[in-house]
């Protein structure tokens, strides 16, 4: 087995703190990653504090992993050692269903998706998987992303997360120069809906009910602002949108913001709140409408978003810290006071 050390839970009522564990022996296809900097992901919280339902204690999170490549296996040919490498959300699927086999290992038909912590590691040893709150990670070199050189690794780690998951639906319905797009939450989802959607030439118009956040959307490349307790404004964007991003976790008005499309526009969710929505059918029946939403993406969608963000130099807004802050942290993630992701130098385990 293979040493590590990381932070976890111990129950879903304690802080996260320092933990020894051991990790499985590295086989002919997996590599193993001397983990540099890993990001803080909401879904973090929910699933240390139990909220999902589900959670196996101990707990060491982190879907958002970046480091360099310390060992590979004997059949391993995509990477070698020193590579600098990305884990997100996933690290193994059954890899012969229609949906693995069609880049949608997250939707593995055998349900054999294997989640990068708090997972039953059914195609190896059936062991809980401990995620990038550590020092190292094992991984199957299919799972693994090449991240570009040229990214500022401080900063890559949220790409993992909250880059694919707005990066995947932007691709999906081929937003590019021309279409309105429109980004409703600025955090840490939201902020990365808006460089994308920049990137792929859309005119992205932010919408909040927080006018303070006006000037910070600006500064991400928005071009426009809507704030929806202007009554005034909310007419203006009347059937504006082509498209609608809502990144929003918390219960809101989903029907305010499906008027906001134009007829055959496109309503994506990528936040759900833990509420059921409420949606009037003439919000949608009107202008026939579409409501959909959007996980994360499957491996070479995720590689292939890394690639679009260093071709454009987009990277997530980030503050750096020690890993003895974590528990802060989650507490100034549940009271929005983040601009926009915290990510955690792994280095400072040995401090």
């Amino acid at each position: 087995m293979i040493k590590s050390k990381g932070y976890a839970a111990k129950d879903n009522n304690s802080p996260l703190e320092y933990w020894e564990f051991e990790r499985r022996e590295l086989g002919s296809n997996d590599v193993l990653i001397d983990i540099l900097y890993s990001g803080i992901c909401h879904s973090d919280i929910h699933q240390v504090h139990d909220e999902w339902g589900g959670t196996q204690y101990p707990i060491v999170p982190g879907h958002e992993i970046v480091g360099r490549i310390s060992a590979v296996g004997s059949a391993v040919t995509k990477f070698k050692k020193g590579d600098l490498a990305g884990i997100g959300c996933m690290v193994a699927s059954c890899g012969e269903c229609d949906n693995c086999k069609s880049d949608q290992q997250q939707f593995c038909s055998e349900k054999k998706t294997v989640w990068t912590y708090n997972s039953t590691d059914v195609m190896h040893d059936h062991s809980c998987t401990y995620g990038g709150y550590s020092n190292n990670i094992v991984a199957d070199a299919n799972f693994v992303l090449h991240v570009p050189e040229s990214l500022d690794i401080k900063k890559v780690a949220p790409l993992l997360c909250a880059g694919i998951t707005t990066y995947s639906p932007l691709k999906r319905w081929n937003i590019s120069k021309g279409h309105k797009v429109g980004v409703l939450g600025l955090g840490g989802l939201g902020h990365m809906a808006v460089k994308i959607a920049v990137a792929m030439g859309a005119e992205v118009t932010m919408i909040s009910h927080s006018p303070r956040k006006k000037a910070d959307a600006a500064l991400l490349g928005a071009h426009k602002f809507l704030n929806t307790h202007e009554s005034s404004e909310l007419k203006e964007f009347s059937t504006y949108f082509d498209f609608i991003i809502d990144t929003v976790s918390a219960p809101h008005d989903y029907n305010l913001y499906l008027g906001l499309l134009k007829t055959k526009g496109v309503y994506i969710c990528v936040g759900i709140p833990a509420a059921p929505m409420e949606i009037n059918g003439r919000s949608i029946m009107g202008g026939n409408k579409i409501l959909t939403a959007s996980s994360i993406g499957g491996i070479q969608e995720t590689q292939d978003m890394l690639d679009f963000c260093a071709k454009h130099n987009i990277l997530p807004e980030t503050e750096l810290i020690d890993i003895d802050y974590v528990n802060e942290a989650y507490q100034r993630v549940l009271d929005s006071d983040v601009k926009y992701r915290f990510v955690i130098d792994m280095a400072s385990l040995d401090k």
